[in-house]
């Protein structure tokens, strides 16, 4: 790969300018990256934010959600790479040194406040909506609200469960949640177009009992009064998911009215 000088973005009005600290390819379309984080960034886990590049002299932006813990110097970032998107095309490209725009204000319904209080609390995700759960999981608080916190991460190939190594270790190098992680913290991926210990939909997982085998505690099905729900995945999985749990008796939630499930909207990939 050749040497190129770094990508400086112009100052603008409504974005700030972070550098890149690091990329990371996990496949031909699948890719990670982290920015440095601006001291006056708040965010609450979950969240997303819009980023993007200059492109044609104007800021192209789209929103992305959070992946790093609340608590992190960095803003990390999980991307497909589309070959012929207008900004994943030019973003797979980015290098350490390089600027991207950072919107100011995250926001989104992928929240712990969005919930009522529950026992198990289970996180739902296809493919890159695997990103606001790796927040979610690494903080402290969603330990104290719950006692079961359930990743189930469903992918077409096995090359595509990014993060992967370090969700099978229950996040054993994190240094805010792995004592109550290697306790309460459960991580089940499932590949959908390759052999795999589990195959299928999380759909299917669900239907026959699968999901909720040891070490997975408690009922033997979804409970409305007991289990929480957050979506993150393709409109379709949403769609679905969303009409299945309220035909169980669970209600959608938003940061201004609280309820057992919920899902993100603003999430394409």
């Amino acid at each position: 790969m050749h040497a190129r000088p770094p990508i400086v973005l112009p100052e603008h009005a409504a974005f700030q300018t972070c550098a890149v600290r690091w990329v990371r390819h996990w496949n031909e379309h699948l890719f990670s990256f982290a920015i440095e984080r601006p001291a006056s960034f708040r965010f609450r886990a979950g969240e997303f934010v819009m980023i993007g590049l200059e492109v044609d002299g104007k800021a192209l932006m789209r929103a992305y959600s959070i992946a790093s813990p609340t608590w992190s110097d960095e803003i990390e970032f999980l991307s497909i790479k589309v070959e012929d998107g207008p900004l994943t095309s030019r973003l797979q490209l980015v290098r350490p040194g390089d600027q991207v725009y950072l919107g100011k204000k995250p926001t989104g319904t992928l929240v712990a406040d969005a919930l009522l209080p529950g026992k198990r609390l289970f996180m739902l995700a296809t493919g890159t909506g695997l990103a606001p759960f790796l927040s979610l999981a690494r903080d402290p608080d969603i330990y104290d609200r719950f006692s079961q916190v359930v990743i189930v991460h469903s992918t077409r190939r096995v090359s595509d469960l990014a993060y992967h190594d370090e969700l099978t270790a229950q996040l054993a190098g994190d240094p805010l949640v792995a004592d109550q992680a290697l306790l309460q913290f459960h991580y089940i991926a499932t590949v959908t177009r390759e052999p795999f210990r589990t195959t299928g939909r999380i759909g299917q997982l669900i239907e026959n009992g699968w999901l909720f085998q040891p070490p997975v505690l408690g009922d033997r099905a979804l409970n409305p009064e007991t289990d929480r729900i957050m979506l993150c995945g393709s409109n379709a999985m949403i769609k679905d998911f969303a009409h299945m749990l309220e035909g169980h008796g669970f209600t959608e939630g938003s940061n201004a009215n609280p309820g057992s499930f919920v899902l993100e909207r603003a999430f394409v990939g």
